[in-house]
């Protein structure tokens, strides 16, 4: 599996097996889901917490790091599809509307290279 070639309802459908196997469905609710998404997304700044802007790059340069890293984006986008699927939401078409609704409140003459 790779980005180019697996759809986000094969990631969805990866996970809701996983689950399944398990039968963790009863827990897996909205509030569970949403808390881990926040739980797991504080992990993934734990990486970043003390680190200097301008000693970032580094980090990529870090196999270890890196894996560390990888596994904290593995469990948000988990319980981020999870929950997208309970709630019944479709994420691409979310994502898509949300990307439109944006270009509107930041146009690009407007905000081009800046970021206030």
């Amino acid at each position: 599996m790779n980005d180019r070639t697996t759809t986000v309802g094969e990631l969805t459908a990866l996970v809701e097996e996983f689950v399944a196997e398990r039968e963790w469905q009863p827990f897996h609710d909205a509030k569970n889901l949403s808390a881990s998404i926040a739980i797991e997304a504080a992990e993934l700044m734990e990486h970043f917490q003390w680190v200097r802007s301008e000693d970032l790059d580094a980090i990529r340069k870090q196999p270890e790091k890196m894996a560390e890293i990888r596994e904290e984006v593995a469990d948000i986008a988990a319980y981020l599809l999870s929950f997208s699927h309970w709630m019944g939401i479709d994420v691409a078409s979310a994502l898509a509307d949300k990307m439109k609704k944006n270009a509107v409140k930041y146009p690009v003459e407007k905000f081009k290279g800046r970021y206030e």
